[in-house]
């Protein structure tokens, strides 16, 4: 009689064990075909707002200039993957229905039943969240040149220890911006595209971008914001329309999230970087600043912790580029 209780007793525990784990708050299979409706629905809105982002992408990366996003094509992706799922889902949904009884709240196999019928409730709740996200202000932005311009030099004679004192102060972590000085036509140009150049082959360090301008006696503010702006690829209508302030907030807004090399060929008297848009070249961002000037005072004006004098040719270096010069024939 005892035992018999005990027995009883027994089953009654595992069938009310039973009955809480599928009737419970996470009673997945009496939801089951509801929630395949629901999937359903809910992986066609995805798919189509897919579709409608997908074609803003296009029309806004169509442009010239222009890159789709980073995160709208994160979206899209996670987006393909998760419809792909439900439509597996779904393809197994008429199997799984036909083991249940009971008026769907009970299964033939009722371990294989609630792990279907999970997998299902997760992936609805998965689909709305990432259809929520799919809302963008913007769907592309402006894509940079190449990090490095390769610009035409004459090959000419080259002051190696010049060369190789310049490359060393870029390479140096604690020298943010470089002055080199010297008389007119002594090669500074030369040497200036000589490291630009360097950059496309070997860089020192780890750069996004290599940008190079021209500045020259009569430079204004926006017109050198402009040869900035359009390596960036800001060259269209709307940055034509912009204020020199609004202009400093876009290279400014491109630039701080970069580690960039500006090379400025030609400086007569200081340059505001800040009204330009630059940041500052440091330690802690890991930019670089190189210019050209033919003045001392205008490397101490600038900030440069590395100045660096160009010195004409020395005889021998002389000679060798007046016989390249004339030829051997003359």
């Amino acid at each position: 009689m005892g035992n018999c209780l005990s027995v009883s007793c027994s089953v009654d525990a595992i069938l009310i064990r039973c009955w809480d784990f599928i009737s419970g708050p996470t009673n997945h299979i009496g939801s089951l075909e509801e929630n395949l409706g629901a999937l359903d629905s809910a992986q066609q809105q995805l798919g189509a707002r897919q579709a409608d982002v997908w074609l803003k992408v296009q029309l806004e990366a169509g442009k010239p200039s222009m890159k789709p996003l980073n995160q709208v094509l994160d979206w899209l992706s996670r987006a393909k993957t998760m419809i792909a799922d439900a439509h597996k889902l779904l393809r197994d949904g008429p199997e799984e229905k036909t083991k249940l009884c009971l008026g769907g709240y009970f299964s033939r196999n009722c371990t294989s039943s609630w792990d279907y019928a999970k997998k299902v409730a997760d992936k609805l709740a998965e689909i709305n969240v990432h259809y929520s996200k799919g809302e963008f202000q913007r769907f592309a932005e402006l894509e940079p040149a190449g990090p490095v311009e390769v610009r035409p030099i004459e090959l000419i004679t080259l002051q190696g220890s010049v060369f190789d004192e310049a490359w060393s102060s870029i390479r140096d972590r604690n020298t943010g911006i470089i002055g080199l000085y010297g008389l007119g036509g002594v090669g500074k140009t030369t040497l200036l595209t000589h490291i630009n150049n360097k950059f496309s082959t070997t860089p020192p360090i780890d750069i996004d971008i290599v940008i190079w301008v021209v500045v020259s006696k009569d430079y204004s503010v926006g017109n050198l914001q402009d040869k900035v702006g359009e390596k960036m690829g800001f060259s269209d209508g709307s940055w034509k329309n912009k204020t020199v302030d609004q202009k400093a907030i876009s290279i400014s807004g491109f630039l701080h999230k970069k580690r960039f090399v500006l090379l400025m060929d030609d400086l007569w008297e200081r340059v505001d970087l800040t009204r330009v848009g630059i940041p500052i070249p440091n330690k802690e961002n890991g930019s670089k600043l190189v210019f050209t000037t033919r003045f001392l005072e205008v490397c101490g004006e600038m900030g440069a912790q590395k100045k660096i004098k160009v010195e004409c040719l020395n005889p021998d270096q002389a000679w060798e580029l007046f016989q390249d010069k004339v030829g051997d024939e003359t």
